[in-house]
């Protein structure tokens, strides 16, 4: 199995229109500090599946070489994690797309045009794509409904993608979760920035969940301009970055 992340920004992206901080300074140069909005790519020897479709969708695409999908989770309608689905014009029809119900009837109507296959899952049952094993648990992301993580088995290897959530994640999905070889957060900004982003987890809010379920390697996405430049943030958080390979 391999997971590479597509885009590892928030809503606007690094660097965000309009903005001189050092953050969007260095990620205009080209580092790792410019953030694409958020997509993972899951790769097995059977196929490639996406987790979200950022507005970034066709840049990403090109950057990987991708050409046809086997599969769309969606983890919930908030616009910078679907409405890239809309890039695959021309390219692929009839994808198929998974997710709970309430993220399908809202995202399905924008993307009929595609005429996606649409599969409802049920929340905390495993279903088999591209030969691994995947689960959808229920995360906490306002006003979102039934806002979703992603668990990904392949034998003893377990990977978890948090999906957009604050802290209060429901119990039964803090169980299902528990040690994962790679826990891929949420963290939308640095701890000691002055304020709180309401719905997400700051960088320690994630490293205390990271503890809580005991995972053995913990890398950040979903990161906004408030964290230092890339190489510097880097130093005092496991931050992801845009074309993050992880091979389990």
């Amino acid at each position: 199995m391999k997971i590479t992340l597509l885009g590892t920004g928030d809503a606007p992206g690094t660097p965000v229109i309009g903005c001189d901080c050092p953050a969007c300074i260095d990620a205009k140069k080209g580092t790792k500090s410019n953030r694409l909005r958020f997509s993972i790519l899951v790769e097995s020897d059977e196929g490639k599946v996406l987790i979200d479709t950022s507005p970034d969708m066709r840049e990403q695409m090109l950057r990987k070489g991708l050409k046809h999908v086997d599969g769309v989770i969606w983890t919930h309608g908030h616009y910078d994690h679907y409405t890239g689905f809309g890039e695959f014009h021309r390219v692929q029809y009839n994808v198929d797309v998974y997710g709970v119900t309430e993220t399908l009837d809202y995202i399905l109507d924008y993307v009929s045009f595609l005429r996606p296959k649409r599969h409802d899952i049920p929340l905390n049952t495993s279903f088999e794509l591209i030969g691994l094993e995947f689960t959808l648990f229920e995360v906490n992301h306002p006003p979102a409904k039934k806002a979703i993580g992603v668990m990904i088995c392949e034998g003893d290897k377990k990977v978890v993608i948090s999906g957009d959530t604050d802290e209060n994640i429901p119990e039964k999905s803090i169980e299902l979760i528990q040690n994962p070889d790679i826990f891929i957060v949420d963290a939308i900004i640095p701890h000691d920035v002055g304020f709180h982003v309401k719905k997400h987890m700051d960088a320690n809010e994630a490293m205390q969940m990271a503890e809580k379920i005991k995972a053995k390697k913990v890398v950040m996405t979903h990161l906004s301009h408030y964290f230092k430049p890339h190489d510097e943030a880097v130093k005092t958080y496991p931050l992801g970055y845009d074309g993050m390979e992880l091979i389990l």
